[in-house]
């Protein structure tokens, strides 16, 4: 659980970062001269790589759920009363955690 936490959070804040990027690419955008110049290219070829990983890391993420999903549709399709066994164990549980606050 906390790897997917650190993961959200990590994706969160690598979005952010682009986006700041972004705003601060676009607000020297009149300042001019040699090194201003070269350290902008720098910064867009990297915001443009950070938008790429970030792309691959989402399309990762969906089809890893994707996976588990037809995983799970398997399951219940090949043991139905096992998984009404299993939901109503839960169910139950978690009522009961529920009620005790």
């Amino acid at each position: 659980m906390t790897d997917r936490v650190s993961a959200d959070q990590l994706m969160d804040d690598l979005t952010t970062l682009i986006r700041d990027a972004e705003s601060l690419l676009k607000a020297t955008a009149a300042e001019t001269g040699g090194k201003v110049a070269e350290v902008r290219a720098r910064a867009e070829e990297s915001v443009r790589q950070a938008r790429a990983r970030l792309a691959g890391m989402e399309e990762e993420a969906l089809e890893r759920v994707r996976a588990a999903a037809g995983e799970a549709d398997q399951y219940v399709r090949g043991n139905p009363w096992q998984a009404v066994g299993i939901a109503a164990a839960v169910g139950l549980v978690l009522g009961l955690l529920i009620t005790r606050r």
